[in-house]
C-alpha cells in the first residue's frame, strides 16, 4: 500500500513544520515541508497529496491578526496560480481528504471560513481567535475533554493533556448562537478542562479565557480540525512534563508505560482513515 502523503506548510514565522513533518511520519505518512511561496506558486501540488497541515509558531510575529494576514496572504498572493484558494481546498476536502491547523493554522483556518464551515458551500468566517485575557503569552500544560464528534482526528480519545504556547488563543463568536451552533453540531471537539475532566473558565486552566472552554472545532466533515494546543510535541512519553514520576508510579503498580505520548493518536487516527478511504 502506498504511503499517504503530507503536505507541511511553512513560511513567513511558522517554527513548528519540522515536528509536525515528524508526527506525519510517525504515523506513517510521508511528509514534505514546503515554504508557502511554493505552496501558491503550484495550482495543482493539492492533488499530490491526502494531508494538508497548517503548524504552529509565530507566523507575522504572532501579533493580534496573525491569522488574518497569513489567510490574506494565501488568498490574494498575486504569484498564486490559482483562481479560487479556498475553492481548491474545499475540493480538497470534498475528496475526502484531512486537514489540520494548529495554533497559527488554526487561527488561518477560522480566518479562510474553513473551520467551522456547517456545510459544504459556507465558508464564511464566524468565529475568530483573540488575544489571550491574561493579555501575554501563555506557555504550560493544559488538560483538555475530547467531545464526541465527527472529528477523525479524535477517534476512541477521551481527554489530552498537552502543550500550549500562544498569546492569541481565545475563541469567540459573533453571537451567542454562533456558539450554540458549535455545540448543537457536535463541532466542539476540544475544551479545556480541570483535572476532574470538567470543562473550566478558570486560569490557568482555562489559559486564554476562550468562550465555553473551547480548545478546537471540526468543519461538519470532521475532516478539517483545528486545536491551539501542540500534539507535534507530545509525540513521545517522554515528551510528558512529569515523564519520570509517571513512569516510577506505573512501575511501582507493575503497569507498563506506552513510547507514544498522547499527541501522536491524533495523527495516527487521521493516516488510518485516510488509508481506509482512499
Amino acid at each position: 500500500m502506498k504511503k499517504i502523503k503530507a503536505l507541511i506548510i511553512t513560511g513567513y514565522g511558522i517554527n513548528c513544520e519540522k515536528e509536525m513533518a515528524m508526527a506525519c511520519k510517525v504515523a506513517g505518512a510521508e511528509p514534505t515541508i514546503m515554504h508557502a511561496n511554493e505552496f501558491l506558486s503550484d495550482a495543482e501540488i493539492l492533488k499530490k497529496y491526502q494531508f494538508l497541515a497548517f503548524p504552529g509558531g509565530f507566523s507575522f510575529g504572532d501579533e493580534l491578526g496573525a491569522g488574518k494576514a497569513f489567510a490574506n496572504r494565501l488568498s490574494y498572493s498575486r504569484n498564486s496560480g490559482r483562481i479560487n484558494l479556498k475553492e481548491q481546498l474545499q475540493q480538497f476536502v470534498n475528496e475526502g481528504k484531512c486537514i489540520i491547523g494548529i495554533c497559527n493554522g488554526f487561527q488561518l483556518l477560522v480566518k479562510l471560513g474553513m473551520i467551522p464551515s456547517h456545510n459544504s458551500i459556507e465558508m464564511t468566517q464566524s468565529v475568530s481567535l483573540a488575544i489571550n485575557d491574561s493579555r501575554k503569552f501563555e506557555a504550560r500544560w493544559a488538560y483538555h475533554i475530547v467531545n464526541d464528534t465527527p472529528c477523525v482526528f479524535t477517534r476512541g480519545i477521551k481527554k489530552l493533556y498537552l502543550p500550549i504556547r500562544h498569546a492569541e488563543g481565545k475563541l469567540v463568536g459573533r453571537c451567542d448562537e454562533t456558539i450554540d451552533r458549535l455545540f448543537e453540531n457536535n463541532q466542539v471537539v476540544l475544551q479545556y478542562s480541570d483535572v476532574n475532566g470538567s470543562p473550566t473558565m478558570s486560569y490557568p486552566e482555562n489559559p486564554n479565557g476562550s468562550i465555553r472552554s473551547i480548545a478546537g472545532i471540526c468543519d461538519n466533515t470532521g475532516r478539517v480540525f483545528g486545536m491551539m494546543a501542540h500534539p507535534e510535541a507530545a509525540l513521545y512519553f517522554t515528551n510528558h512534563p512529569h515523564w519520570q514520576r509517571v513512569r516510577e508510579e506505573a512501575r511501582r503498580k507493575n503497569q507498563q508505560v506506552p513510547n507514544e505520548g498522547e499527541g501522536y493518536q491524533l495523527f495516527r487516527n487521521a493516516i488510518s482513515y485516510l488509508e481506509e478511504h482512499l
